[in-house]
């Protein structure tokens, strides 16, 4: 069967080779490799980590990008009573698998032990908890705790910070995050078809505010608590604040860009 993934929309922008930029950590300029990034926003069956796993590798693959990011709780769906999700689970097993035979870092949702809403982080050496969401909405507190720390991390010499849907909303988070010196604001979220231009609006502002790219893993079709129709419309945003790529509306849909 053939990968849903194969007709990718993909806007490359970048050169082939090393370019001088400034460094938005304030260590000054520095000369590295372009960054290719993806965000993906898989159809996703609720609860089935197997399955969503499954998917996940595929998205991966079909990338070819060095940091791939999917959308808040992707492993499980929005299912808020969904069982935790363990770093050593060997559901996960073919994700790691493609992010070791691409070299990729996949980016991906699920409940971890704590019990936080989190963002794993998925290499071919294996999986860690990489960020645990701080801002909880209202339903989410009822059973989850907020994490208590940002995070960042460094792919080949890019800081990448991370964040989880509600997370972007709160200027504090971003704040935090960029005082710890990011090149890129990374989140998974999801919304409403009808609250489409939120997810557009914090990563605009968020954007302009730190000068940083801002990459959104927006949640498409259809999950949990009540989210009948989410939003989809991935995309990544300049430091400017403006729109350097976004997908459509429909689950099966990444886009995947080069960033220098």
């Amino acid at each position: 069967m053939p990968s849903p993934y194969e007709v990718i929309l993909g806007i490359d922008h970048a050169v082939d080779h090393p370019t001088a930029r400034h460094d938005h950590t304030g260590r000054g300029a520095e000369t590295r490799t372009p960054l290719r990034l993806a965000a993906v926003q898989p159809l996703c069956v609720p609860v089935d980590v197997a399955a969503n796993a499954r998917s996940h590798a595929a998205a991966v693959r079909a990338a070819r990008a060095r940091v791939v990011l999917f959308p808040e709780l992707s492993l499980t769906g929005y299912e808020l009573d969904a069982a935790i999700v363990s770093v050593d689970d060997p559901r996960l097993a073919p994700l790691v698998e493609a992010c070791g035979e691409t070299g990729a870092l996949a980016l991906a949702g699920a409940p971890v032990a704590g019990d936080h809403i989190a963002m794993l982080a998925v290499t071919g050496d294996g999986v860690s908890v990489a960020y645990r969401k701080m801002w909880l909405g209202d339903a989410e507190s009822r059973r989850f705790r907020p994490g208590d720390t940002p995070a960042v991390l460094n792919v080949d010499g890019w800081r990448v910070g991370l964040a989880i849907c509600k997370d972007t909303g709160v200027a504090a988070h971003a704040a935090l995050t960029a005082a710890l010196g990011i090149d890129v604001y990374a989140a998974g979220v999801l919304e409403s078809a009808g609250d489409a231009a939120v997810v557009d609006e914090r990563a605009q502002r968020n954007a302009a505010a730190h000068g940083v790219w801002v990459a959104m893993a927006s949640f498409a079709g259809s999950t949990g608590g009540g989210y009948t129709e989410a939003a989809g419309q991935s995309g990544v945003w300049t430091p400017a604040g403006e729109v350097y790529a976004r997908a459509g509306t429909e689950p099966d849909e990444l886009i995947s860009v080069e960033i220098a």
